[in-house]
């Protein structure tokens, strides 16, 4: 029977994030369905061409959530419809930080009503997927050789190897209900900081 030596290790590698995903749309509530509808369509074509000058690709921005539904008043207990009410949200991908602020602030001077989020990521995480595993597999070394000096024996090759699932670690910037902001506010600051790809391996050693 073969002895062995099974440990686990873990890598961690930082990664500097390069896009933002920003969710940011309108809330409108008219009457009918048809006023909703034609406010909403109104604002979110501003909040399009808003993008576009600040120079995010058409193919970077698609509808996240377009949604129809009627809002109620109760009186005396009885549950009255008062208007109906779109709401019309993008996911805008931006890829260069630099703008971003821009992005919102435009976007919101446009007529956006709500700000639900924004999550920085970094584009391509192969480099740091890399770095993490190769860390996590000396880190399962060092311990199997520390075991294997506390029992008296030496380490053999390796049997067995499982890579765990890799774990990105966004940056959300959450944000909830916003009103308009007038065009003399100051633009606003938004910092990305540092992702992290963490990388943890299973592995078993013989003992020799």
């Amino acid at each position: 029977m073969t002895r062995t030596i099974a440990v686990s290790g873990t890598g961690r590698a930082r990664t500097v994030p390069d896009v933002a995903d920003v969710r940011l749309g309108v809330v409108v509530t008219r009457p009918t369905v048809a006023e909703a509808r034609s406010a909403a369509a109104e604002t979110s074509t501003r909040i399009l061409q808003a993008f576009s000058r600040v120079g995010v690709d058409r193919s970077d921005v698609r509808t996240a959530s377009l949604i129809v539904q009627p809002e109620y008043d109760y009186r005396d207990g009885v549950q009255q419809v008062r208007g109906q009410s779109v709401t019309h949200q993008y996911l805008v991908t931006v890829r260069d930080l630099e703008r971003l602020g821009k992005v919102v602030d435009d976007g919101l001077l446009a007529g956006a009503t709500s700000l639900d989020g924004v999550v920085f990521r970094t584009a391509d995480q192969r480099p740091a997927h890399g770095a993490a595993r190769s860390a996590a597999f000396r880190d399962a070394r060092a311990r199997a050789k520390a075991l294997a000096t506390e029992a008296g024996v030496r380490l053999g090759k390796v049997l067995e190897i499982a890579e765990v699932e890799p774990f990105a670690g966004p940056r959300p910037l959450g944000a909830s209900k916003l009103g308009m902001i007038s065009a003399e506010a100051v633009p606003t600051p938004i910092e990305a900081g540092e992702g992290e790809v963490v990388v943890s391996v299973s592995v078993v050693f013989a003992i020799r």
